[in-house]
């Protein structure tokens, strides 16, 4: 049983790293604390805050882009990154596709489906898709820091619930496909635990004709989940 949890664990780590909690990030800033300190730390990344509209005006990505802060309880959850500039629809899909290249070679994000194929065939429709079948074009990840390569907590994490949860005698008795099959279960529900709050997602926005990139920098731990009703 021993190989076998030796086993296991080395292949939960071919799927991925793990991580301590923490807040995801936008520029190196977490999201979190007051929208009022969120601002100051956007300025001094370059950023132009606009009053009268409510949102940041700079340059992200090398895009012209107006940054807007959610908050649920006076605290940030959200961070939108909106392109201020909209443009046609050959455009958009290629400035689509080409997001989805640079965050599939950034070694800071996993794609939440563990595929990944999320880039725009060019003979999509994109206008009838959006229109006619109300189709929403998106790609959704995971953000993962330097602490996330830390496989030590992840190892204890594993081993404990495991050795918790079955005998040594119902250990002994699996057999090393059922053994590894635990272990990856098991590195699944911590990936859920430790790592899915720290959402990084865009989505293709149509308004009157014209298309922009939407681009979310979410901290699900802020997020309301109905505490207030």
């Amino acid at each position: 049983m021993k190989q076998i949890l030796t086993l296991g664990i080395a292949l939960m780590f071919s799927i991925v790293a793990f991580a301590q909690k923490n807040a995801t990030k936008f520029l190196g800033i977490p999201v979190d604390g007051t929208k009022t300190s969120m601002i100051q730390k956007l300025k001094s990344k370059g950023f132009t805050y606009n009053t009268t509209r409510d949102y940041l005006e700079g340059e992200f990505n090398g895009r012209s882009v107006h940054v807007v802060i959610a908050t649920n309880n006076n605290k940030v959850w959200r961070i939108m990154v909106e392109d201020a500039v909209p443009t046609n629809e050959t455009n958009i899909k290629i400035r689509f596709n080409t997001l989805c290249r640079q965050f599939e070679k950034n070694g800071k994000y996993m794609p939440q489906d563990f595929v990944g194929e999320f880039e725009i065939s060019e003979d999509v429709d994109l206008s009838y898709e959006m229109v006619v079948n109300k189709k929403r074009f998106q790609a959704a990840y995971y953000q993962v820091d330097e602490k996330d390569m830390d496989s030590t907590s992840a190892r204890e994490y594993a081993m404990e619930k495991v050795m918790s949860k079955y005998t040594q005698d119902e250990l002994a008795a699996m057999s090393e496909e059922d053994g590894q099959k635990l272990l990856i279960n098991t590195a699944l529900k911590y990936v859920n635990d430790r790592i899915s709050h720290k959402s990084v997602w865009f989505m293709i926005s149509r308004e009157y004709g014209d298309y922009s990139i939407l681009i979310y920098y979410d901290n699900e731990l802020n997020r309301s989940n109905g505490e207030d009703l």
